[in-house]
């Protein structure tokens, strides 16, 4: 597996990755285009830093992402066929190196990622009753090292 920053080639690859997601969320609300999600990836990288792991080299081998601005995780994806293998894990722990304090958002109904969260180290510091696009509760998690 191969950390890399992201390229402009990866971003059709990394908003796939995440419509994706969202689509076979049944919980999560569908509020936006393939066009849309690649607009917003595209912002995110430039708002912030985007890693992605990659199999090998190329943009069609990218199996995860992450976004961070500093100690803050904006974003972090895996491929629905790439999950359970290391690559959230390893993108993690990339973002937790490069930054000794920070956290992120997440969905109080995403208990997978709640528990992955959780096994890295994170703390759950807060919950809101849906302060987001998508009118779902949230909740806050925090490292420190």
């Amino acid at each position: 597996m191969i950390l890399r920053d992201a390229d402009e080639a990866d971003l059709p690859v990394v908003a796939r990755i995440l419509g994706e997601w969202v689509a076979e969320t049944p919980w999560m609300p569908k509020l936006h285009t393939a066009e849309e999600d690649l607009w917003f990836v595209t912002k995110l990288r430039h708002e912030g830093r985007m890693r992605v792991a990659a199999l090998g080299p190329r943009a069609i081998d990218v199996m995860g992402f992450l976004v961070r601005q500093g100690g803050e995780v904006l974003a972090l994806y895996v491929a629905s066929g790439a999950r359970g293998r290391g690559i959230g894990r390893a993108l993690m722990a990339d973002a937790m190196q490069a930054s000794p304090e920070g956290g992120l958002w997440t969905f109080q109904a995403n208990a997978q990622a709640r528990g992955f969260y959780a096994a890295m180290g994170l703390n759950e510091v807060m919950m809101t009753d849906g302060e987001n696009e998508e009118g779902l509760p949230d909740v806050r998690l925090e490292w420190s090292r």
